[in-house]
């Protein structure tokens, strides 16, 4: 049961809540993967999960959402606030990564992820896209089926002070992910963030609009390639992730392999990050994910 900090044949743990957080921080282990809730913004403050690409099966997806019953309604980001908007439950534990082993293993690991802890508020398209965060984490996994690799993947969204309210919560605008494998002896990391806050607008007339222009386009069988310009996808270094976040990740970041080509300029780089190189990318295969 939940996240293996050894699960690489070496030490890889999740990257932990300070000490001053802790008190609001409750870890939720289930099948595979680990989601560490903050009780406080009602949403993930980390997730790990462990990736067999030698072991991956499918399953049928299924989408029956609930509450996690072991800690109180009250302290996750439930359904009202993906009622009647264009607003995605986005996984974060992506579904198919720890949907591993024999079927009726692989069954209950892909129920699992859908508890509303291990959700974030994602705009539609942002989710969606292939060429984007879900874009980003096809390419994580099928790097891990095609090497048989053994991967350990970490994603949170970034609980900003600014995040904007809605429903009675705040909105993440970025998210961030750390991907960790084993090359040789050593431990390898990449880190990731992506950014939705340039498309998101969180009034309920746009809202609804988006939601309303959705159903239109099903309904017309168009296949709608979103406009990458708004959206921001970058390869950063693991200590960005880091200081993004605010969590204690000291061996991911020691380990990181990012190699340091291209930034983006310092006026540009997010609030509290520093001037660190971020290489921004638009394709799955512009990303660094080598052996």
């Amino acid at each position: 049961m939940g996240f293996d900090a050894r699960f690489l044949g070496l030490h890889a743990a999740m990257p932990s809540v300070p000490e001053s957080d802790a008190a609001a921080s409750v870890e939720l282990d289930y099948l595979h993967f680990t989601v560490v809730l903050d009780t406080r913004r009602r949403l993930a403050r980390i997730t790990g999960v462990n990736v067999d690409g030698a072991a991956l099966v499918e399953v049928e997806r299924g989408d029956d959402w609930r509450f996690d019953a072991r800690v109180p309604e009250h302290w996750q980001t439930g359904p009202d606030v993906y009622a009647r908007n264009d607003l995605d439950r986005g996984h974060l534990v992506r579904r198919r990564d720890p949907v591993w082993g024999p079927p009726e293993v692989a069954a209950r690991a892909n129920a699992d992820t859908f508890r509303y802890p291990n959700a974030a508020p994602q705009q539609a398209e942002f989710n969606q896209s292939l060429e984007l965060w879900n874009g980003l984490e096809d390419h994580v996994l099928e790097y891990a089926r095609v090497h048989a690799q053994r991967l350990s993947v970490f994603t949170a969204p970034v609980l900003a002070t600014g995040d904007p309210p809605y429903r009675g919560i705040r909105v993440p605008l970025r998210f961030v992910k750390v991907v960790a494998w084993r090359s040789g002896d050593e431990l390898a990391t990449a880190g990731f963030v992506l950014d939705q806050s340039p498309v998101l607008d969180l009034s309920e007339a746009a809202l609804a609009e988006q939601a309303d222009r959705e159903r239109r386009r099903l309904a017309d069988g168009a296949v709608v390639v979103p406009d990458l310009g708004p959206f921001r996808t970058f390869q950063v270094p693991v200590a960005s992730v880091a200081a993004l976040t605010g969590l204690v990740m000291p061996v991911l970041v020691e380990a990181d392999r990012m190699a340091r080509a291209g930034a983006i300029p310092p006026d540009e780089v997010p609030e509290g990050v520093g001037t660190a190189a971020w290489r921004e990318v638009s394709r799955p295969d512009e990303l660094f994910l080598e052996p």
